[in-house]
């Protein structure tokens, strides 16, 4: 099942994002105050946190509307906890935040990640759901960590 995200599963979202090893230490505290201002309400309504509950949390996705893009929406985070890779549940959210997006308006869905290898399967993995390597910025993050943004459109 995938739900809005509440005030009692911050703990386990930042575990989620911790174990995903996908974040630094300033990456992580992003996080946590991008969440918290989520739960606060102070992000506005079209800034969505989701989890993939599978009894707990197994999954977390953050999506928003791109603020100077007309029906571009960014998929800014997505981790699962990394027993549970390969299990369909990145997928599924990704499926949910294609349809609740498309169902906002969104034509175009981004998502960005790193270029380096550890971030491999992650790239394999929006190739696998029809997502497109549109861009790269050559040292974006750091040198030699290039951003990769992957397209996709979401009309019908």
């Amino acid at each position: 099942m995938i739900r809005p995200v509440t005030n009692g599963d911050t703990s386990t979202v930042m575990s989620i994002a911790e174990t995903s090893g996908l974040f630094d230490a300033d990456e992580l505290e992003e996080v946590r105050q991008t969440l918290a201002a989520y739960l606060a309400g102070s992000l506005g309504d079209d800034h969505r946190w989701v989890v993939h509950d599978a009894g707990d949390p197994t999954g977390v996705a953050y999506f928003a509307p791109e603020a100077f893009g007309v029906g571009v929406w960014n998929l800014y985070m997505l981790a699962v906890l990394p027993d549970q890779r390969g299990t369909g549940h990145g997928a599924a959210l990704v499926e949910h935040v294609e349809a609740a997006t498309a169902a906002a308006g969104a034509r175009i869905l981004l998502i960005e990640t790193s270029g380096t290898p550890p971030f491999e399967r992650t790239r394999t993995f929006y190739d696998s759901l029809g997502y497109t390597a549109e861009a790269r910025i050559r040292d974006y993050y750091a040198p030699g960590d290039d951003k990769v943004i992957y397209w996709k459109s979401l009309a019908a």
